[in-house]
């Protein structure tokens, strides 16, 4: 696969912009291994193989298990996630797919029970902004295998 655009060459100003806000989600307070779960989540569902590769590498490096990283796709029939990591994950589908059901008022409150607002809110930024990567890297082909974590 050939990429299309270098974004950083092409736009950089747009490429800064997506790091203000991914800058800001770093610095939200939620946890690292959460972020990168829902990261990977997003990713998978959005079908991008150079971000689903990024978060898995990051996810490593922040200590998260192979067992975990493999069952993401399917942690709804698996006891490795926390009820806090289920409510991020649910969220992060509902948030992703938004144009197929929206998001519930029963999610809403269901998830409001392991985060306060300003965490919802932080939480639904970071898959705002993995929702934006991803379409970047599709729409522009990033090489998916060519990140390597600095």
């Amino acid at each position: 696969m050939e990429p299309r655009i270098d974004l950083a060459k092409a736009a950089p100003g747009a490429r800064a912009a997506m790091y203000g806000l991914e800058k800001y989600v770093r610095e939200s307070g939620l946890e690292t291994r959460l972020l990168e779960l829902v990261r990977l989540r997003a990713s998978q569902i959005n079908g991008c193989a150079y971000c689903i590769d990024m978060h898995t590498k990051d996810a490593r490096a922040e200590g998260e298990t192979e067992q975990r990283l493999y069952a993401v796709t399917a942690w709804r029939e698996t006891p490795f996630f926390t009820d806090r990591e289920r409510a991020a994950l649910q969220w992060t589908e509902a948030v992703t797919a938004i144009g197929d059901s929206g998001v519930p008022d029963a999610l809403y409150q269901a998830v409001s029970k392991h985060f306060t607002q300003s965490e919802l809110v932080n939480l639904t930024m970071a898959v705002v902004a993995i929702n934006g990567w991803n379409r970047l890297a599709i729409a522009f082909r990033a090489v998916p295998g060519s990140y390597q974590r600095k």
